[in-house]
């Protein structure tokens, strides 16, 4: 005797599993140019590590009279763990071939069981989310209704310990917009994914407006709009290879440090063009993101949040081999100035270089909070000191290099102004309490209101002030570390970052504040 039969019993419940909602369903998933959610495991994890966990969690469908199982339906959520770039990962995908991945039809149990899991294992997360929310159709089966929430569901602590990723993959409404937002980097594909606290139907009953899935929720609302979503991808292929990539900068969990990885690329690399990059002309405007692939490791750029808040850069790169955060301005718009946008995108990114002890430079360029009544009427200034507040609070490394304008309340976002922190700037730099364009004109208002040729005036005294803005004058006070040579900046940052990660391993640990998301 042998337990042969049960054996044969596991393998024929594993088929269930792996049929998902059965063929038709499946062909339909595909023919609306989606991947199921075992093909979008296959692309996330390294081929033949993923190991799943609870495939026999289901409804098992039994015959009254004998009780022999006639089939199950399984639960529509696969969990499991395997390895991304050699590292270990836990993943939570939702089906959509069974009740359009609804979570009132899930076990929650399972994929609650996973995201804690992930807490008290240290590993990161990873949600594949293609999930309709909940449905009606359950209120019969169920005889009642449930107040909402899952008690165990551990956010709040899955944030403040483990990096945790969302990729949006259809349409993700309720807890699945939840799911997708509640990450420190979420990505959408465009076209077939959307994401909203409610779908079209709920919203032309409630709202009285009729509206399309892409107009309420796609891409072009969230990953270029309201920030609910960092990036945008062409296809499910490119979203998870985003993800991957996203990860590969990031440790396991807040008591490990990010991994340095080989690096071909020479520390002491001098790029004549950074010597140009920034125009003389004060109002010219010039490519940030040039620059930043001139001074990082080559082909180590990975933007977040590109299209929000856009005149704000962020993103993960690498010196030396080193994962750091980067900040940068763009001037193309606004000038660089702090929006409310660019504002909550960067005090979202310094947390997330925070919690998982990224060291951060700025490359800084700010001309001031954004101004108009549009902007006051947003309440720019609070997210302003929101994004200040956090660059205060954090305790990462910190290396600024002024590139070119620090003025008013937003200059002192260039960077933490005590602990571990450096601040450097390049000749063309200039700093003050208001900008000499502009501030000059409110000072001497009566003056040139009053003179016989205002504007010549104006550019006198405005060439005159301007001896006093020179970044050579508040050296000699050490008001900055140095004045460089900006083609000296990769040489300098590579020795930087070395210095940064000495200091690490004392900051490791999770941080006395969860992630503000």
């Amino acid at each position: 005797m042998t337990w042969q039969p049960e054996i044969d019993e596991i393998e024929r419940r594993r088929q269930y599993a792996l049929a998902l909602g059965g063929e038709e369903s499946v062909k339909r998933h595909h023919n609306s140019g989606k991947l199921t959610a075992r093909e979008r495991i296959d692309h996330l994890f390294d081929e033949g590590t993923f190991r799943e966990l609870g495939s026999l969690t289901g409804t098992g469908n039994y015959d009254p009279d004998t009780g022999e199982l006639i089939d199950v339906r399984p639960a529509n959520s696969v969990i499991g763990k395997g390895r991304v770039g050699g590292r270990r990962v836990l993943v939570s995908a939702d089906d959509f071939t069974i009740r359009g991945g609804s979570s009132e039809s899930a076990i929650a149990e399972k994929w609650i069981y996973i995201e804690r899991q992930a807490v008290d294992m240290g590993v990161p997360l990873v949600r594949l989310v293609d999930t309709a929310g909940g449905s009606v159709k359950l209120l019969e089966k169920q005889g009642a209704t449930k107040l909402p929430g899952y008690p165990s569901y551990a956010v709040l602590d899955l944030l403040g310990k483990v990096p945790v990723a969302a990729v949006a993959l259809g349409s993700c409404a309720g807890l699945g917009a939840l799911k997708v937002a509640d990450a420190h980097f979420s990505v959408m594909v465009k076209d077939t994914t959307q994401v909203f606290a409610a779908g079209p139907p709920v919203v032309s009953a409630g709202m009285g407006q009729d509206i399309s899935k892409e107009d309420l929720g796609g891409y072009r609302i969230h990953a270029r709009g309201s920030g609910v979503v960092d990036n945008e991808a062409d296809s499910e292929a490119e979203a998870i290879e985003q993800t991957q990539r996203f990860l590969s900068y990031l440790p396991q969990n807040v008591n490990r440090l990010p991994q340095r990885q080989d690096c071909d690329d020479d520390p002491e690399r001098r790029e004549e063009a950074l010597l140009s990059s920034i125009p003389r002309q004060r109002r010219r405007v010039y490519k940030a993101r040039r620059i930043l692939e001139m001074v990082l490791d080559q082909g180590s750029i990975f933007e977040i949040g590109r299209h929000n808040g856009p005149s704000a850069i962020a993103c993960l790169g690498r010196l030396d081999g080193y994962p750091v955060g980067v900040l940068a301005n763009d001037p193309y718009h606004y000038g660089g100035a702090m929006t409310l946008r660019s504002s909550q995108k960067i005090e979202t990114f310094v947390d997330l270089c925070d919690t998982f002890h990224l060291p951060l430079v700025s490359f800084f360029d700010q001309p001031g909070i954004l101004i108009g009544r549009e902007a006051e009427e947003a309440g720019t200034v609070r997210a302003a000191v929101r994004a200040i507040a956090a660059i205060e609070q954090s305790v990462m490394p910190w290396c600024t290099i002024v590139v070119r304008r620090a003025f008013g309340v937003a200059g002192a976002a260039h960077g933490r102004l005590s602990g571990i922190n450096m601040r450097y700037a390049w000749p063309s730099a200039s700093w003050g309490s208001i900008p000499i364009e502009g501030g000059v004109a409110a000072a001497y208002r009566r003056e040139l209101a009053e003179h016989p040729d205002p504007e010549t005036r104006l550019a006198e005294l405005e060439n005159y002030f301007a001896r006093f803005t020179s970044p050579f004058r508040t050296a000699e006070r050490f008001g900055i570390n140095d004045v460089i040579d900006p083609r000296e900046t990769r040489s300098l940052l590579c020795e930087w970052v070395e210095d940064a990660y000495e200091q690490l391993p004392e900051m490791v640990g999770p941080r006395r504040r969860t992630m503000r998301r």
